[in-house]
């Protein structure tokens, strides 16, 4: 949507959307640059304050992934004139719960009304200007950790459908209301120069945001399927499950993807799926690998080794 306009020539701006990275970064001086993000969707689960608190989370997510605190936040609400007011409190409470649990501040919002409920926030935070991440700077050699596991977008639409075993559900909404904060604060106390690349994966699925890492960086991304890892129950539930999403993902990112070898077909479905308040997808030097998976550990955070950048390719990303 935004090809078409005119690019800023301000040189204070470090990162803007022409490398489709999840937040934008204005430099204020020398060390310090705001990180600036907006976020929000319909409901994906019908308990109104885990919708709040997994739209907070998913929101907060993009400055994690920029190497940044998140410090305020404006809400954003679309809702119909007939709703009632205790869903919507509900729904500001969950979000509330959250951003006090990650210590940022909500300033205000604004809310208007719509056919349909949408909520969310605009997030404002701080980075390093000289440490922060973007999606650009992967390393031939570098390994690919990923921190959460795929499939709540099939878990999400099987909830709809009144599908998914509750213990599945379950699983899925804890996953998108825990905060990225653990695994990039784990991430920033690494040596300088550890971390290369990073961005959370969301709405365009492992390999959509893994593509745009890829491009962005202008290198090949070597994905190894059978260690991606994924919630309980999705694989049972991908194939009566794959959303709207997932389709479209499939469609768009799929030319820039090469299968190689016997791989299951059901998995590299999930691979495509749009999640919602995902993991962070990292590239890290190598030799940083062991202290990253072990800081991460001890913060409670289960960091699984996914792959490795390799050398630009005509494919973005290699599935073996």
């Amino acid at each position: 949507m935004l090809g078409n306009l005119p690019v800023s020539s301000d040189a204070r701006v470090l990162v803007d959307w022409r490398t489709s990275d999840d937040a934008g970064v204005y430099r204020l001086d020398d060390g310090r640059a705001l990180v600036q993000t907006v976020d929000f969707f319909t409901p994906i689960v019908d308990d109104p304050i885990a919708y709040g608190r997994i739209a907070a989370a998913n929101a907060l997510s993009d400055v994690y992934a920029m190497g940044g605190r998140p410090l305020t936040a404006l809400a954003i609400a679309g809702f119909p004139k007939e709703l009632e007011r205790e869903r919507l409190t509900a729904i500001f409470r969950g979000g509330l719960e959250t951003l006090q649990a990650a210590d940022v501040v909500l300033l205000g919002g604004h809310t208007v009304q719509d056919p349909e409920i949408k909520f969310g926030y605009a997030v404002t935070g701080e980075v390093d200007a000289q440490r922060m991440w973007t999606n650009a700077g992967a390393q031939v050699g570098d390994r690919l950790l990923l921190t959460k596991p795929l499939g709540t977008g099939v878990i999400a639409t099987a909830i709809k459908f009144d599908r998914a075993p509750a213990s599945a559900a379950a699983a899925a909404i804890a996953s998108m209301t825990t905060l990225n904060r653990a695994a990039a604060e784990c991430l920033r106390g690494l040596p300088d120069g550890s971390v290369h690349a990073c961005t959370d994966v969301t709405g365009f699925g492992l390999i959509g945001h893994a593509s745009e890492l890829a491009r962005a960086s202008r290198r090949t991304l070597e994905i190894a399927v059978r260690s991606v890892p994924f919630l309980d129950a999705a694989l049972d539930l991908v194939e009566q499950n794959t959303p709207g999403g997932g389709r479209a993902n499939q469609a768009y990112f799929d030319t820039g993807v090469v299968v190689e070898g016997d791989l299951d077909p059901l998995r590299i479905q999930l691979l495509y799926d749009p999640q919602t308040s995902g993991g962070l997808l990292v590239a890290i030097a190598e030799d940083a690998l062991d202290g990253a998976i072990r800081a991460l550990t001890a913060a409670g955070v289960t960091a699984h080794l996914i792959g490795t950048v390799i050398a630009e390719r005509a494919e973005a990303i290699v599935l073996h």
